[in-house]
Parts: C-alpha cells; sequence; structure tokens
C-alpha cells in the first residue's frame, strides 16, 4: 500500500477549481490507456459510482471509484470529496480538496492510499513514483482546461 499526496495552486475560483477537478472524464484525458465512465446519473453526489478502465481489450482492468464524502465549496469554504476505490485489482481511496490560496488562487490538494493487490511491497516506491507522476499530470491537465 502507498500513499502520497500532490498539492498545486491554480489561478481559478474556489468553484471552478472544484468543477475542473470533479469532471471525472476527463482525468483520463492523461492516463495513458485509460477511459472513464459513468455508472450512476450526473450530479455527482454522495453515492455516484464511475469506473476507470485501464488496458487494451480484455487484458485490462476496471477500478470503480463511489463518491462517499461530497462537500463542494461555498462561501469561501473549502470543498472536499472523497473516492473510494472498490475493485478487484486497485483499491484505497483518494480525496480531491479546494481552499482559499494566495492572492485570490486557489490551493488543491490530492491525496491517495493505493493498493494494488498481487502486486508485492516490494513495488511500493516504483507504484509511488508512478502514481505521483501519472496523477500529478492528470491534475495539471484538468486544473487547466475550461
Amino acid at each position: 500500500m502507498v500513499t502520497f499526496s500532490l498539492e498545486r495552486t491554480a489561478p481559478l475560483p474556489l468553484d471552478e477549481a472544484w468543477r475542473r477537478i470533479t469532471r471525472w472524464s476527463r482525468h483520463a484525458d492523461t492516463v495513458p490507456l485509460t477511459r472513464i465512465t459513468g455508472v450512476t446519473p450526473t450530479p455527482t453526489r454522495v453515492g455516484t459510482v464511475f469506473v476507470a478502465r485501464s488496458g487494451i481489450g480484455p487484458l485490462g482492468f476496471d477500478d470503480p471509484m463511489e463518491v462517499t464524502v461530497w462537500r463542494p465549496p461555498a462561501d469561501g469554504e473549502p470543498g472536499l470529496c472523497r473516492l473510494e476505490k472498490r475493485g478487484r485489482v486497485v483499491l484505497g481511496w483518494a480525496e480531491l480538496e479546494v481552499r482559499p490560496g494566495p492572492g485570490g488562487r486557489t490551493r488543491v490538494r490530492w491525496r491517495e492510499e493505493l493498493r494494488v493487490r498481487f502486486l508485492p511491497g516490494l513495488f511500493d516506491g516504483v507504484l509511488r513514483q508512478g502514481s505521483r507522476a501519472v496523477f500529478g499530470r492528470a491534475l495539471n491537465h484538468v486544473l487547466r482546461q475550461p
């Protein structure tokens, strides 16, 4: 199991940063060989489920996630979303948070605990570094896309 955290400061108001980081399908734009499908009708709320499918054809796996905390930012207060990963291969959780930053910007934090079933702990360092790189790139991308 690995844990990691990413932080960014975006030149966006809280509600816009929140909207961008919670458009789930946009996360797959930069994650190789991955697409995201919604299972629960929009809008996102507690209980929303979506699936990240990684791989090519039958050589892949599903990473179903459920929203267990959904607190959009309001009146300048921070926003928090928690996702529970409920797959057969990928387990853990992710938290996405937006809070006021310096100069009217927004601080975005992504915290994640990730476990890949059948992957020995010997590979935790590689998994941590790879995850930080992939999810950091995805976070940068969604924050830049209107």
